[in-house]
Parts: C-alpha cells; structure tokens; sequence
C-alpha cells in the first residue's frame, strides 16, 4: 500500500515521539475498525507488527454473522450464541453483539464492502450451531473483503498514522492506583538502523489478535504470538478463560502445506466427513453430524482417528454432494488453494484435521471495551467480553471486533500526556548464544503445548509440560538480550549493529509465547471439568460449581461468578 513505507515511517515515528491521543496496537479488523470509530478530532496511531492486512481476520473465509433476514431473530441469534457458550457467556455483552449486528453490517456495506448477494438481498449462508442462515460472505474471502476495505478507509483519513513493520514490546505503565496506561515501548527498522523508543499517548487500544502459534497445529498466520494478552498480564491486568481455545475441525492436512483453513461454510453447504473407510462417522459422535458445535467435531475426528485400526493422522472432506457451480461461486479461493497443493477437489476429498484456530479466552473486558486498567482497551480476539463464553458460535468474531470496536467512540482518555525524558541511548552489548536459544524455543514450545494443552488434555502431561516452559521461562530471563531490552519508560538503548528489527522481534514473541503457554497451562490444569472448547481426558464431563470464568491477574488464579442464567 505504500511504495517505500520504511521511509515514510521513520518520518512519522520520530514525530510521533510527541504522543497521540489514542494508539491502537494491532492492524486487522478489531485494530482498524476500532481506529475508524474513534473520534475524528482525535490524533490516532495505528502500530502494526506487519504491514496492513496481514492478520487472522484478513484470512477468515467463512463470513459474519447477523440477524437480519426476515427468517430470523435478535433471540434466535442470541440464544444459538448462548448455547454454543456452553453455560459460560455473559447475556449482557451477547445482546450487545447482536443487537448492534445490523448497524455495523450498514456501516461494512457504506464503507463498500461487497458482500454477496442473492438477487438485490444480501445472500446468506448457514454454518455449524447456527438455526437459521445468518452469515453473510464475500465468496470465501470475507475477512479480505473486510479487513482490505477498512485497511484504505484508515489510510484515508487525516488523523490516523500507520506505523507499519513496528513491534509493540511493552506498555508504558503510570505507578498509582489511578495512572494506567500512558503509551508503549515499540521497536521499528529504520534506514539508519533499529529504533527503540516509548511513545506517549492519552489511551492504549489492544487489538493483537490470538495466540495460536502456541500451539504447532494451527490456522493462525505466523503473527499470532499472543503480544496484547501478555503484555497485559506483564502490566497488571485481569485476564479469563484463558483454557478456552477453539480447535477447528478441518484445516488442510498435506504434506508441506501449511494448515490452510477449510471454511465451516463448506460443511454448511452440504460437504461430508468420511474417514479411511468411506463413513460419515461424525453422527457416531453427535445427532447434528458434520454440523455440530466446532468443539464436538474436533474432538470427533481426534477420538476416531486414535481409535481407528488403521493409524492415520487426517480425514477426509467430501464436496460431491454440492453443485460444481455452486462450489466455483462460493469457495474459489479454497479451490486455488488445494489445486496449488495438488488436490482436486471436484474429484477428490480434501485431507483435513483439527487445529488450532481461536482463543475465546483473554483480557478481561467491559461493554465498552475498557479492560480493569485506566486508559486501556482491548478488541477482537485479544479480549474476554464474554460473548464466546466456553466456545465461540460461529462467524461472531468478525462482529465481534466491530461491535466492540464501535464502543471505543466514548473512550475516555487520560487527562495529558507524559512527557517522554530524552535521555541519550546508552550503548550495550551482547554475549552468548542468545540467537540460537531463542530458535530453539520458537521451534519446540508449540509442539510441548499441542502435545500437553491441545484438544484433549490431561493432568500429568499439563504439570510436566508447565514445568519445562517455567524452567525456559528462567533460562530466557537470564539471556544477554533479555537483560538489555527489559526497558524502563523513557529508557533507550542502541543495540549493536549485528541485532536486526526481527531479531528483537523474535525475542519479544518467544517471550510472549512462553508466557501465554504457561497461562493456558496453569488455567487448563485449574479447571477440573470438560467443557466447550476446553477437554480433559481426566475430567470428562462439565460440573455446575465450574459454570464460572478463570480469572488469573499476576500470578494469582481463581474462579469468579458470571452472569449468565
């Protein structure tokens, strides 16, 4: 989007260095939509790690769900989000979702999004968990369509800087019951070489998206590290339901592709599972078959593929049953996808399994998107509103960010900036083999945690598991470049000339990573019941004194009441 960003950042960061009024850390749909919804009158940064477009909302397929046909309902929508829920939802931030769909879907069609239609009504499909058809698509690119849309509408608008290729490494915390948030600590290659510096602002919008590359098995792109979730917690921050992560049953298994989502809506059109021997098992598991909440499927194909006498680690996603013009209409991205990965899937069945796909769990939130910090926000995936509940209902994450990003339009923000001390950059260096040790923890951890926290899980594997990460988590502190980078606000530093933009980038992720790795393991562990999105093996059936959220802030974790009937 920008022929030479790098130049044109650098400009805008160093004059940046003055403060904004509000800065929005993250660069896909809850980031820019939350941008667009602020204030126009106010001055607005928007930090992304990427570059515009490169996040999980650009890559959802399936679509956005509202409730809007004439065929549906305000409580149909909201009782199928409930349920899917499994007992863990707050009603209050559901009806607020759903009530608020419509407007933002005229907002998305004013902006010119071009959703599908079906003669002049806008065409809608129906997907797993979902009683009427409810999501609206553009083929099987809406999140693109979406993210692509907002992404030049931000770039248009005066009071909205991008700072792309930009790494939010920390927040910059005001000390006193009533500081908060006063801006962040963010690093960013420049011509002359990388720059670390705080910037100030009067409010902070976290909108980082999920965490799964955690995990190894997942759909997330290669950004999804976590950053908003655990710089939170680092700062002090309440943080729930963090056990809860959604598998998706069928991401493309091939080998030497990467675990390309085949979307819900495929399933919603009338494809089958088959397994190695041709049967549609999944009605073995539940009444609802192929189309059962995402959590009974994945697990379906988990417990089928263990229990098959034939070992094997995928089944088998059958289209026959839907017309060929139907499929070049609805999926073609898909079909160019599995053609690259030499599956033709006119004639063949897509090889698919589970993965990690979507974390219900993170920062504590309220109806206005304020998280328990002063002049801190979160949006989209990185917060815990409370409409997901145990398992988030299909196709309401794309609402999600935008409903809740529309609140940010009374945000309130901390009364003047802090000014930023300049103080010279002290030079350092670095010793050991801080690189290789930062690879091998970014190769290994997400296989220990699909390994000990993945779809099914269990005691033994969970307390092992938790005490490696602790054990990484020591040896990291101890690094050189750990030592250098734990930066106090206004604090800055000039790293040798040897230290890049991604290998800070790197160390920040690991970092997050092993922090958000031994949270899910300590929520997992504290949660001594199956349900939603969250299975243990040990504990396999839900208990009514566990109908309650997990609530972690520092180091401590509890279980609190909800408000859900």
């Amino acid at each position: 989007m920008n022929s030479s960003p790098q130049r044109d950042q650098s400009h805008r960061l160093r004059h940046g260095a003055d403060g904004f009024d509000v800065l929005v850390i993250g660069g896909g749909a809850a980031g820019l939509y939350s941008a667009l919804c602020l204030p126009s009158d106010l001055k607005v940064a928007l930090v992304t790690k990427d570059n515009l477009a490169v996040s999980a909302s650009d890559w959802a397929q399936g679509g956005i769900a509202a409730a809007i046909a004439p065929d549906d309902s305000t409580p149909l929508h909201i009782a199928d989000t409930l349920r899917a829920g499994a007992g863990l939802c707050e009603p209050a931030a559901v009806k607020l979702l759903v009530e608020e769909a419509g407007t933002c879907i005229d907002t998305l069609i004013d902006l010119g999004v071009a959703f599908d239609r079906s003669g002049q009504q806008l065409a809608m499909t129906l997907e797993a968990a979902h009683s009427r058809k409810r999501v609206l698509h553009a083929a099987d690119t809406t999140g693109h369509a979406i993210v692509s849309t907002l992404a030049q509408q931000v770039l248009n608008r005066e009071n909205i800087q991008v700072f792309n290729q930009t790494f939010a490494l920390d927040l910059w915390m005001e000390p006193g019951a009533e500081g908060g948030c006063r801006g962040v600590c963010v690093s960013q290659p420049l011509s002359a070489g990388l720059q670390i510096q705080w910037l100030p602002a009067r409010a902070v919008v976290l909108a980082t998206g999920g965490g799964g590359q955690v995990f190894s098995q997942t759909t997330n792109p290669a950004a999804s590290t976590g950053d908003g979730v655990a710089m939170a917690w680092r700062s002090g921050a309440q943080l729930r339901d963090l056990e809860f992560f959604q598998f998706h049953p069928t991401a493309l298994t091939q080998p030497g592709a990467p675990r390309f989502l085949i979307s819900e809506a495929v399933r919603g059109e009338g494809a089958y599972l088959l397994d190695s021997r041709g049967d549609r098992f999944t009605f073995d598991y539940h009444p609802d078959g192929e189309l059962a909440p995402r959590d009974v499927v994945s697990r379906a194909i988990f417990t089928h593929l263990k229990k098959d006498e034939v070992p094997d680690d995928k089944v088998w996603l059958d289209l026959s049953a839907i017309d060929p013009e139907r499929i070049r209409y609805r999926f073609p991205n898909i079909i160019k996808v599995c053609k690259h990965w030499g599956i033709d899937l006119f004639h063949q069945p897509i090889p698919v399994a589970p993965a990690a796909h979507y974390w219900m769990g993170g920062i504590t939130c309220d109806l206005s998107s304020q998280t328990t910090i002063n002049h801190l926000y979160a949006v989209g995936e990185n917060a815990s509103t409370g409409v997901h509940g145990a398992n988030r209902l299909a196709s309401n994450s794309l609402l999600e960010c935008l409903v809740y990003g529309a609140q940010l339009k009374n945000i309130q923000l901390a009364a003047e900036l802090i000014e930023v001390p300049i103080d010279k950059a002290m030079v350092v260096s670095l010793t050991g083999e801080w690189l290789k040790a930062l690879m091998h923890w970014r190769s290994h951890l997400p296989q220990l945690i699909w390994e000990s926290a993945g779809i099914c899980r269990e005691q033994p594997l969970m307390a092992d598991a938790l005490a490696q990460v602790t054990q990484w988590q020591s040896q990291f502190d101890q690094l050189s470049i750990t030592q250098v980078l734990n930066l106090q606000p206004g604090k800055s530093i000039q790293l040798p000339e040897s230290v890049t933009a991604d290998h800070v980038r790197l160390w920040g992720e690991v970092r997050n990573l092993l922090a958000i790795a031994a949270l899910i393991l300590k929520s997992a562990s504290f949660r001594t019941e199956s349900r939603g999105g969250h299975y243990r093996s040990d504990y396999p059936m839900p208990a009514d004194q566990w109908r309650s959220h997990t609530v972690i802030k520092d180091d401590s974790i509890h279980s609190s009441s909800h408000s859900c009937s």
